[in-house]
């Protein structure tokens, strides 16, 4: 029988090597892995996509010990912890909840990242490795039986929301890159691989030109609801290997 709580260095551990966080290039001043620490163990995981005030007074009133995040508390240059920020981590050190970050490791995980579960959730086939960033591939692309209005369909009952569609090519989906998140400016990267079809969670004003001009169809499908995939199937995994209950605190942004 599984025990009712771990060591927070056990499941700390694992996800370290599990997403590959010491290989994995990331954005400057992006911090992965464990972020904030407890008393040492966890009986309880709540995941969200982002470290902010709603998710993590959620995860105290849910009685978690570990909040398993996308969007960490952490980015760019060193912040004092006063205003917001100190509020936010007081509050994890108040409930001692432990705080784990994964970003573009899990973005490009082959099996719980966000792209590869988008890529399951719209049946794509001969799923290959797709789109550069930083030097490593970190969405992918396979090959749809879907028009390019029943793929958009299938995005929006998948994701519960309305994608915003710049049709630039053909009405057969097609082949289709998937990258989540910010990904726009990966619209010319589509267009040279030979894309009909590229989704992504959103990109600048000027991509709708650069779908038009390259002939691409681009799906945005949201920043926020691409990226909850991820940590949702990861969240499962950990459940599945430690025995850990855990809960999704859905905090969207629309954007």
């Amino acid at each position: 029988m599984l025990p009712l709580s771990m060591k927070l260095s056990e499941i700390t551990t694992y996800l370290d090597e599990y997403l590959r966080v010491a290989e994995v290039q990331d954005d400057p001043g992006a911090l992965n892995g464990l972020q904030v620490e407890n008393s040492g163990s966890v009986g309880k995981l709540v995941a969200a996509v982002d470290a902010c005030q709603a998710t993590i007074d959620a995860a105290a009133e849910r009685g978690a010990d570990l909040m398993l995040v996308h969007h960490g508390l952490f980015w760019g240059p060193t912040q004092p912890l006063t205003g917001r920020h100190g509020r936010r981590l007081r509050k994890l050190v108040q409930h001692d909840i432990a705080l784990y970050s994964g970003h573009l490791p899990l973005d490009l995980h082959p099996a719980v990242g966000n792209n590869a579960v988008l890529a399951r959730m719209l049946g794509l086939e001969g799923v290959e490795p797709f789109g550069e960033y930083l030097g490593q591939t970190i969405g992918c692309a396979g090959f749809s039986k879907l028009s390019r209005d029943a793929l958009v369909e299938r995005i929006g009952e998948s994701l519960g929301g309305a994608p915003h569609v710049i049709p630039g090519g053909s009405e057969a989906a097609g082949r289709v890159g998937v990258v989540s998140g910010g990904a726009g400016k990966l619209i010319v990267q589509a267009a040279e691989a030979g894309l009909d079809t590229f989704v992504t969670g959103e990109g600048a004003h000027h991509s709708h030109f650069d779908a038009e001009e390259l002939g691409v169809n681009v799906i945005f499908a949201g920043h926020y609801a691409t990226e909850t995939v991820g940590v949702k199937a990861l969240a499962a995994h950990l459940e599945e290997r430690f025995g850990l209950p855990w809960e999704f605190v859905d905090h969207p942004t629309g954007l």
